[in-house]
């Protein structure tokens, strides 16, 4: 039987993957501590440890694992930037799950933008208290305005096709332009200039973060919005609150924050928030957060277990081959031996 430490655990987790493992070939140890430096002792026993967006996978962690006799690192999400990928190297294999429901995240992107132009969430509040007062709750149409979509990856295709739905204006900007996709791509400095909507669908990377910072902001349209549903890091934080400060940033939605680490999957509420600027930015009228949950629907998550559970089944089942596996040499045609339908190491 493969034994698998699963950290960060939360109820939908526990509901989707526990069935997975009724056949007895797997067994997962959950626990609801985050994978931390002083927690990696508690998967000593273990093969694998399944971890999520939040969990720490440093060197440090890593070195213990492989002390530890941990074989495989199992995310159980598409980004790995939480993931010393390179350290990770000829010590323990990692996998991840690189599509679950692009749908999801494209439409919960979509659904933070039309509550934020059409002024639902006060709305909401206001009819709850009987207030049907329409003041302060104007809006603006969609239809003509023009969408800029950072990261054409299936989430960022999607995301384009809802745009279009709305007879908006697509453009788009992507490192690797998708050939032949009737897509119309621009350079960044021409996206941030003529966007009224600005959406992140790009992954975290050296190169990407802090995308969004004030030298990019100084260069959008006054009033633009930006949505991000990707990675908190691809925005600093500082500069957007000093954007919205100064009127050029119309609205901001947020479905992830770049310090959200021991903030986001938990209840706060009986709690005095030690981040000041996240506390800055919820306390702003045009800015909506959500707590990292683009991707929490019954499809993704089903979709999520089901994926994660056959790389870790494939790996131990397949001589250490996993087509989903992550090397810091993917990417790489004349250094990856896994385009080469071999191991990685």
């Amino acid at each position: 039987m493969i034994k698998v430490a699963f950290y960060d655990t939360k109820s939908y987790d526990r509901d989707s993957f526990a069935k997975l493992a009724e056949d007895g070939k797997i067994e997962f140890k959950f626990l609801d501590t985050k994978l931390t430096p002083d927690t990696a002792e508690l998967a000593r026993d273990c093969d694998a440890v399944c971890v999520f967006v939040n969990d720490t996978v440093n060197a440090e962690v890593i070195d213990k694992l492989y002390g530890y006799g941990i074989r495989m690192i199992a995310l159980r999400c598409a980004g790995y930037n939480n993931v010393d990928v390179k350290h990770a190297y000829g010590k323990i294999h990692v996998t991840h799950v690189p599509a679950y429901s692009p749908y999801a995240v494209a439409e919960h992107a979509a659904a933070l933008l039309l509550t934020s132009v059409r002024r639902i969430h006060k709305a909401y509040n206001r009819t709850r208290d009987f207030n049907f007062s329409l003041n302060g709750l104007t809006g603006f149409d969609l239809h003509g305005k023009t969408a800029g979509v950072v990261g054409t990856g299936k989430i960022g295709r999607i995301f384009i096709d809802i745009c279009r739905g709305f007879g908006m204006n697509v453009i788009a900007y992507d490192k690797f332009p998708a050939q032949d996709s009737g897509i119309n791509y621009v350079t960044l400095d021409e996206l941030m200039a003529q966007s009224d909507i600005i959406s992140l669908h790009c992954p975290l990377t050296d190169e990407t973060r802090h995308l969004i910072n004030s030298d990019t902001i100084s260069r959008m349209k006054k009033g633009v919005v930006i949505v991000n549903t990707s990675r908190g890091a691809l925005i600093d934080a500082e500069a957007l609150l000093e954007g919205i400060k100064a009127r050029q940033i119309g609205a901001a939605c947020l479905d992830v924050y770049e310090e959200e680490a021991d903030i986001f999957f938990e209840d706060r509420s009986g709690h005095i928030l030690n981040d000041e600027l996240l506390s800055r930015l919820i306390s702003m009228p045009n800015v909506i957060v959500t707590s990292h949950q683009a991707f929490l629907t019954e499809e993704a998550l089903g979709n999520i277990a089901d994926t994660t559970v056959s790389n870790i089944m494939s790996f131990f089942g397949n001589g250490g081959m996993c087509d989903n596996e992550l090397c810091y040499r993917c990417g790489n045609i004349e250094e990856c031996r896994k385009a080469r339908k071999q191991k990685c190491f």
